[in-house]
């Protein structure tokens, strides 16, 4: 069985499309139209255009684009901060809110016009959210799935705890993991899809293939097919191997 991924997007809206293109042109290739095309979440931040890229996605799928689009901690961030913004996530570390420069929460909602997010009372930054933010992208982001199956692919955000049933996963784990999933070696029962560690291109690992190609930092939205567990890179010259290497290095910030 056929699909297809997205890596993380952080806002980068015109870079999605371009993604989405070369998934259109694959299937036009193969004569598929009904192949899943998951996103593996990081919608927003950092990038200018977060706004633009929740409508096209909410409009996409109402059109019936079979698109499945994940929960990043990125996207989680933006709903806790719209639900209430004096509570900090426990997954962020104490000295980076989520308006942090480093984290990126002002260009979301500079994205919805909302002017210098950065300098603004917390309070009266919260409540112009309310305003701006449309009530269906609130009610959207808060319903994102956490991890989506197809065939012999686990799509999911950061990845998962090695050892432990996907039905006992946290929610923290499937968001935020790092080291402890990327560096473990072990079979998982299913190619891991994910993003959230950026890297300079998509890497099959053998046991997991991380598909974030650093857009966050000026790297482009990587788009992969993955058919059974062998997986390509799309191009604009066309599929390009991604070969499983389960000896390659890891990048693992600390």
């Amino acid at each position: 069985m056929r699909c297809y991924g997205i890596g993380d997007i952080h806002g980068h809206y015109d870079l999605l499309r371009i993604a989405q293109d070369l998934v259109e042109a694959d299937r036009a290739r193969e004569g598929d139209s009904t192949s899943p095309l998951i996103h593996v979440g990081d919608l927003v931040d950092r990038g200018p255009k977060s706004a633009q890229v929740i409508e096209h996605l909410i409009r996409g799928q109402a059109e019936g684009q079979p698109w499945v689009v994940l929960k990043g901690n990125h996207d989680r961030l933006f709903s806790g901060f719209l639900a209430d913004p004096f509570v900090r996530d426990p997954m962020l570390r104490a000295e980076r809110p989520w308006l942090h420069p480093r984290v990126g929460g002002a260009p979301t909602l500079a994205s919805y016009g909302i002017r210098a997010p950065e300098d603004r009372p917390i309070a009266k930054l919260h409540a112009e959210a309310l305003e701006a933010v449309p009530p269906a992208h609130i009610a959207w982001l808060a319903a994102l799935p956490l991890y989506h199956f197809v065939d012999q692919s686990l799509f999911v955000h950061a990845g998962i705890r090695p050892g432990v049933d996907l039905r006992n996963q946290t929610e923290d784990d499937l968001l935020w993991i790092r080291a402890t999933f990327l560096e473990d070696r072990r079979e998982h029962g299913a190619l891991v899809v994910h993003g959230h560690t950026a890297i300079d291109s998509p890497t099959h690992y053998g046991n997991h293939l991380n598909i974030d190609s650093s857009a966050a930092y000026g790297g482009p939205v990587s788009a992969v097919v993955i058919e059974g567990r062998d997986a390509w890179l799309l191009t604009p010259a066309g599929r390009v191997a991604l070969p499983p290497t389960p000896g390659a290095p890891v990048s693992v910030p600390h």
